[in-house]
């Protein structure tokens, strides 16, 4: 990022003030999940400290699609962690379904853990490659115990003809299908649970813009079926306004702009502007996903 645009950014967030909070203007009741004033700290081995996240503020709620974007090194990977328990904040709060995640008893996490899944940037990375594509799938309920015997291959079949797969998908392994295919069954594997959010860490980066958008089409009408709620981590910011309502955008640790999808274009701070200018002809050629 030039110099220039560092300090336009810089500007625009210190007038920014309250808007950095992103609970919906439609909101209903309490949202499904809610980030006050999250922070991270990691030490330096200078003495230092990195402030990877600096008060971020926002709210999810139920049905919803929300996009975290920004270059590497913003912090929304690092947000991830601490919503997904993988690491403790340095301060704030993240509530889950109005309760306090670091507040809840060890049977609540247990809980709470099923009740966001992921779908990762690289499926053949998270998948056993021993396992059939029927235990890939079934495997979060047998960790939870709620898998029964012999419901295996019923359940795999359900899972796979609703992302799109054929039930003969069930008996094969990770590397005897493509990339959008493995991609399919972590999405039926993280529905499995019916959890209450899939978060998805750029769980389309690595795959070609063809198969991008049969994912992105495949997850709108998921959500409009089962009304799902979705938070998308990613870097490409003309996917996440293709298939979100809201886009937060990250810079230097802190949310800069938090704004409707339709209304992306419309965008003020410097930065979101800079990330759209980049992918100006990419986002012309791929039409949004009706929501």
């Amino acid at each position: 990022m030039s110099t220039q645009l560092n300090k336009e950014a810089v500007a625009y967030t210190e007038n920014y003030g309250t808007h950095t909070s992103m609970a919906a203007a439609d909101g209903v009741g309490t949202p499904i999940l809610e980030v006050k004033g999250l922070c991270k700290n990691f030490s330096l081995p200078n003495g230092g400290t990195l402030q990877a996240c600096k008060e971020v503020c926002w709210s999810l709620w139920r049905g919803e699609s929300l996009g975290i974007v920004g270059e590497s090194g913003s912090g929304k990977s690092t947000l991830m962690k601490m919503i997904m328990q993988m690491t403790a904040p340095s301060g704030g709060e993240i509530y889950l379904n109005g309760v306090e995640i670091s507040k809840a008893s060890a049977k609540e996490k247990r809980e709470q853990r099923r009740k966001i899944q992921m779908v990762f940037q690289d499926s053949s990375q998270a998948f056993d490659p021993r396992m059939s594509v029927e235990d890939i799938i079934c495997e979060p309920l047998y960790n939870f115990g709620l898998l029964k015997k012999g419901e295996t291959t019923a359940i795999a079949t359900k899972y796979l003809e609703m992302v799109g797969l054929n039930g003969t998908f069930a008996k094969r392994y990770p590397h005897e299908m493509s990339g959008g295919q493995r991609q399919r069954v972590a999405i039926a594997r993280a529905l499995v649970l019916e959890p209450d959010i899939v978060v998805f860490d750029e769980a389309t980066s690595a795959l070609d813009v063809s198969v991008q958008d049969s994912i992105a089409k495949l997850l709108v009408k998921l959500q409009k079926e089962k009304n799902l709620t979705y938070l998308f981590v990613a870097h490409d910011i003309a996917l996440i306004r293709s298939i979100c309502h809201r886009v937060v955008v990250m810079y230097n640790g802190e949310v800069v702009e938090a704004i409707s999808a339709k209304h992306l274009t419309e965008a003020k701070h410097p930065y979101t502007r800079k990330l759209l200018a980049a992918v100006f002809e990419v986002t012309e050629h791929r039409k949004p996903v009706v929501l």
